[in-house]
């Protein structure tokens, strides 16, 4: 029973990361070019709040009960909008901050390989 509840919700988590519009959003900003768009996906957590207010006064008119679970669904997607604009800047900090590592190492041993006069020359920052 264990092993079928376990399956159950790997697969759903499967379905939901590959063909969720949010999650392939966030998934799509957490790659190194995609870490710039991290503010303004911020932005699309305002439709979803909006979304959800619109659907509680549903409810709260004598609607149907089933839409909670869109406004649970709504709220929780706005969430996670919010939360990627702060993480976005963190990893692209730490990824300008490991780039500069890199760059600085590799500068070393170029000098350290072909002496003292060779030019270093990234082939990222060479585009």
């Amino acid at each position: 029973m264990i092993r079928l509840l376990w399956t159950g919700s790997v697969l759903t988590r499967n379905f939901l990361r590959r063909y969720m519009p949010t999650n392939i959003l966030l998934d799509a900003i957490r790659t190194p070019r995609g870490l710039k768009w991290g503010v303004p996906a911020m932005l699309l957590a305002i439709p979803y709040f909006v979304i959800a207010a619109i659907l509680i006064q549903v409810i709260n008119d004598g609607g149907p009960a089933w839409l909670n679970v869109l406004v649970l669904s709504s709220i929780w997607n706005g969430l996670k909008m919010l939360w990627i604009g702060p993480l976005s800047l963190m990893l692209l900090a730490r990824l300008h901050v490991n780039r500069l590592k890199t760059g600085a190492r590799s500068q070393q041993r170029t000098q350290e390989m072909f002496g003292e006069d060779t030019e270093y020359c990234d082939l990222e920052t060479a585009r």
